[in-house]
């Protein structure tokens, strides 16, 4: 059976009508991640060298167990925003006789198959196998790989649970938010400490390693925990049948943008009627207390300013990225009916650029308690909150235009995952490295603030001419508008 839907979902791809973006896409990602593995491998090797450089005097091995559940403890908070829920359609096995464990099964087996599973193994691997096998013995070696292999296991399947659970209920959203904002605080104002704690289990690992299979059954757990939701609610989207919610809200600042402003108001309606864009619009809130992990007291007194800008990249359009990645997707439905209809798409465009700036606009004023940390924080998230309103919102829509599958709506959000691909992948690199193209030079030379006046500078000066890059857009779309609506079609 594994074969079978293995073959399936192999023609599926190569009778798709954008898989020519998609093995475009596929092919880039694919040179990355090996440029990353070999970095990992060759840093696993070396690890011992580089920790016994930069924390001379100190135990390389203790170093190194305090930084292993650090390592994972970031690992997750990245697959909740980065790692893709393994997707099948699966409404054409649904009157089939073919046991729900096995399409499950097969969801979770293909589920391991993803970079972030792979990196770890490089990382700590060769360590492993070298360090700790002279110093502890082979035995304690193996352990600790087991202990790797099971962290890496149960990552994977509790970052798709939760990801799974705040696409069927918001209400798991907040609870996300408030357990990972809790521990960064804790982290952040030294109360409590994930690289002691770290340091002491796997400390015990190297003198009792049969402790190492208490990872293996927490992993072995979240799976069976894992498996047992998706049993349960494998036909719950496809066959129960639900009542539509009608969203009467009028937006009446919105009138002063005329056109325009009512198609954002349409488009406000639909993101509040449908599960799956309330949980994108939700799930950007979980993300703007990335700054408990990258606004460091020792990074901020240094000006060290390059992570931190990615963080305040990252919180300032949490919204717009995790929304606009399927762009123009949300329209699937109806994109055909906005080609039949003449949509004066100048100002469909132009709406898009309004409701992303809106979006920004309102996460920007959320993080601004940040500033109560240091006022660096806030020029910083002001740089790339003028960043994200004047060119990341070009980047964003420049990449929709090249989008070709479209989202269902009506199906709910469980099982819903059309448009999720390797190219919201690819989107987030040139969004987060165009920054650094403006801040970089001047950091080098030792000014990062005009690296900061730069960044902020470049992001005005699009929004100023915003004319032209709704223009520029709208001729992308043009080019390309039957062959979105063609690749809508196709969409399972």
């Amino acid at each position: 059976m594994l074969t079978t839907f293995l073959s399936h979902q192999w023609k599926g791809f190569w009778r798709s009508k954008s898989k020519g973006g998609t093995i475009a896409a596929n092919i880039l990602i694919g040179f990355f991640t090996l440029y990353l593995l070999t970095l990992a491998i060759i840093l696993g090797f070396l690890l011992e060298f580089f920790i016994g450089k930069y924390s001379p005097g100190k135990d390389v091995g203790v170093i190194f167990n305090g930084i292993i559940i650090y390592y994972f403890a970031i690992d997750f908070i990245m697959r909740l925003q980065l790692q893709e829920l393994p997707t099948m359609s699966i409404v054409p096995y649904l009157h089939l006789r073919i046991p729900k464990r096995k399409i499950v099964n097969f969801l979770n087996a293909r589920a391991l198959f993803n970079a972030f599973n792979i990196l770890p193994l490089f990382l700590f691997i060769p360590f492993c196998c070298t360090y700790i096998s002279d110093v502890h013995g082979a035995y304690a070696s193996l352990m600790f790989c087991v202990s790797i292999l099971s962290l890496i296991v149960f990552n994977n399947y509790t970052a798709l649970y939760v990801k799974r659970l705040t696409l069927a209920s918001t209400k798991y959203v907040i609870v996300t938010i408030v357990a990972i904002s809790l521990l960064a605080a804790l982290e952040y104002y030294k109360i409590f400490s994930i690289k002691a704690v770290s340091n002491a289990v796997f400390g015990t690992i190297s003198k009792q390693p049969v402790v190492a299979l208490g990872f293996t059954g927490i992993a072995i757990l979240m799976f069976i925990v894992n498996a047992k939701y998706l049993r349960k609610n494998l036909y719950t989207e496809e066959l129960g049948s639900s009542e539509e919610k009608k969203t009467s809200t009028d937006y009446p600042l919105l009138n002063h943008f005329g056109e325009a402003g009512t198609l954002v108001a349409l488009e406000l309606k639909l993101i509040l009627r449908h599960k799956r864009t309330r949980s994108a619009l939700m799930m950007s809130l979980l993300f703007i207390f990335y700054g408990f992990l990258f606004y460091k007291e020792d990074v901020l007194k240094k000006d060290a300013l390059g992570m931190v800008i990615f963080a305040a990249t990252f919180m300032t359009g949490s919204a717009v990225t995790i929304y606009g990645q399927f762009m123009f997707g949300w329209q699937g439905s109806y994109f055909d009916g906005l080609l039949a209809n003449k949509t004066n798409f100048r100002n469909f465009i132009k709406a898009k650029f309004l409701l992303f700036t809106i979006m920004s606009t309102i996460t920007t004023c959320i993080i601004t308690f940040y500033g109560f940390l240091s006022w660096k924080i806030l020029a910083v998230q002001f740089a790339a909150y003028l960043y994200n309103i004047g060119l990341g919102t070009v980047v964003i829509l420049y990449f929709a235009t090249r989008n070709y599958k479209a989202i269902d709506l009506s199906k709910g959000s469980t099982f819903n995952y059309q448009g999720v691909s390797a190219s919201q992948f690819v989107l987030m690199i040139p969004y987060f490295a165009l920054p650094y193209l403006f801040y970089q030079p001047f950091a080098s030379a030792g000014k990062p603030y005009y690296g900061l006046i730069c960044l902020g500078f470049f992001g005005l000066t699009g929004l100023l001419t915003r004319s032209y890059w709704i223009e520029f857009i709208l001729r992308e779309f043009n080019k390309r508008k039957y062959k979105i609506a063609e690749g809508f079609r196709q969409t399972p």
